[in-house]
């Protein structure tokens, strides 16, 4: 990924969350979701020198961007080192299901690999049935571990995926 490519995340990014998330989160947090600010926030972050994380964009020729994942060290301590988690990955509405997600994500577990990540863990919402069923496809499992993630005050039940490396 690339500093030119962070409009283009971003808008993958929202519609991502406005899709998938319909439903399991606010709708008035979802419809709140701003392309432009999102934007803005992810050239902030990119910016800061203790930036840890590795973006990795899948690309058409005819489109451009068409997914992104985010992935960096595990912020999980009751998961051993070396650990990396996957904080997000997300395809162009239109085009889940077509195989972007797939390639998305095996480019993050040969990221991970090349980190010296021993496993990856990933925070998924406990009722997203779809992105379930996508990473045990990949490899990931359960591990038992929930948290709740309050999203515009409402509590929202997330599990954790693992998987070896």
């Amino acid at each position: 990924m690339t500093d030119d490519d962070v409009d283009a995340v971003a808008e993958i990014r929202v519609g991502g969350w406005r899709t998938a998330y319909r439903g399991l989160v606010p709708d008035r947090y979802l419809d709140a979701m701003d392309p432009l600010a999102d934007a803005a926030a992810h050239r902030a972050r990119r910016s800061s020198p203790a930036y840890p994380m590795a973006e990795l964009v899948a690309e058409s020729p005819l489109d451009g961007v068409i997914g992104w994942a985010c992935l960096g060290p595990s912020r999980d301590e009751d998961l051993p080192a070396p650990a990396g988690e996957l904080y997000a990955l997300y395809v162009r509405p239109a085009l889940v299901g077509t195989g972007v997600g797939r390639a998305l994500c095996a480019g993050v577990l040969e990221r991970a690999r090349e980190r010296g990540d021993a496993r990856l863990g990933l925070w998924v919402l406990r009722e997203n049935a779809r992105a379930r069923r996508f990473y045990a496809r990949a490899g990931f499992t359960a591990d038992g571990a929930e948290r709740v993630d309050p999203v515009d005050g409402e509590p929202v039940v997330e599990v954790r995926y693992v998987r070896g490396l």
